[in-house]
């Protein structure tokens, strides 16, 4: 059963576009911030100072989520599908993604559980990585979970999105794509680097439309060692890109690459966006918000190049935040940053953060 591909069409055309439904799984959790001391990449048996410091992080599900919600507001009903413990974070979680306008019907609340946390370490320089629990709620969103979800996918068939992203098993995100599928979604998937394997034998990528990976995801799916020491992802882009639409030809393709930018594939051509200038604070969750501006962006008509300078401009603003979501983002604060920092915008994605 074929796609569905979301629209390109003049700003004109949104005011009456019917409302788009996304249901998703993924991570929904919290964490703690650990800024270490010394730039230098920590070892596997090294012990390293540090301290913890006041940022808010959250899971892929939930950055994602409120983004696109925050960016399409009335255009589209978010429906993330998952599972939080009975305690305070889990209370707290449940909170915010209602105060940002989520629709939790298929998110459950799980005594005894605790909900889903990570460890994120920082380096000075802003940049860092984070460990997650493999024993909280999350654990348990399985096949079954995402199976009592398909009455809304089909009220929501040939206008819906799918999200599989992290932090939940990969049967899970298997059967959210074949019940995807069914309904004629746009299919919208990422995978760690460690799942990347498994997720091709399972056929993953032959049921997804947009592929969404950082430049450690796609050297592994390109079956290269990328360099602690950095280095040009022109290489890995390259490979990942030659191996990838071999699996799946109709595929389309993200790829972020922090200083260095974005890349994307529409399925024909390549194109490379550096990164905007800004003040950075904190990387975290960048990557989730410049997806959730490439999924806004599309379904908001933007063309996919338009809709993945959209993502650069999100991530960009996120950069500025010590926070993992930064409730500060709208399409106004977006107009507003970029025109502060002199940037030149195309003019369909200025109009879209005008156009309230």
């Amino acid at each position: 059963m074929g796609r569905t591909t979301p629209p390109e069409a003049s700003q004109a055309d949104i005011p009456d576009r019917s409302t788009w439904g996304m249901l998703g799984v993924g991570g929904i959790g919290s964490g703690t911030f650990f800024l270490l001391n010394g730039e230098h990449t920590l070892g596997r048996e090294e012990s390293r100072s540090g301290h913890f410091i006041d940022k808010r992080d959250y899971c892929k599900l939930h950055i994602i989520s409120h983004y696109v919600k925050v960016l399409l507001g009335e255009r589209i009903s978010v429906l993330p599908i998952g599972k939080v413990g009975d305690d305070e974070p889990g209370q707290r979680l449940m909170k915010e993604m209602d105060t940002a306008g989520l629709d939790l019907r298929h998110v459950q609340i799980v005594p005894g559980m605790q909900t889903l946390y990570s460890f994120c370490f920082l380096y000075p320089d802003g940049s860092g990585g984070n460990l997650t629990t493999n024993n909280s709620a999350c654990d348990l969103v399985g096949a079954e979970e995402v199976s009592q979800a398909e009455t809304d996918f089909r009220t929501y068939q040939s206008r819906g999105i799918a999200l599989a992203a992290p932090e939940v098993s990969l049967a899970a995100r298997q059967k959210l794509l074949q019940i995807a599928t069914k309904y004629r979604f746009w299919r919208v998937a990422a995978f760690t680097s460690a799942e990347i394997e498994p997720a091709i034998e399972m056929g993953l990528l032959v049921e997804t439309d947009l592929l969404a990976m950082n430049r450690d995801e796609a050297a592994a799916a390109a079956g290269i060692r990328f360099p602690s020491s950095g280095g040009d992802p022109q290489p890995i882009v390259e490979s990942a890109l030659a191996r990838l639409v071999a699996i799946n030809p109709d595929l389309q393709l993200t790829i972020t690459a922090g200083g260095w930018g974005s890349w994307s594939w529409d399925g024909k051509n390549v194109q490379h966006m550096p990164a905007f200038p800004t003040e950075l604070v904190s990387t975290a969750g960048a990557g989730d918000a410049f997806l959730a501006g490439v999924i806004a962006g599309r379904i908001a008509g933007l063309k996919f190049q338009e809709a993945q300078e959209l993502g650069m401009l999100v991530a960009a603003h996120s950069l500025t935040s010590p926070h993992t979501i930064d409730l500060q983002i709208n399409r106004t604060s977006l107009s507003s940053f970029a025109t502060k920092a002199k940037l030149n915008l195309s003019t369909q994605v200025g109009q879209f953060l005008l156009n309230q």
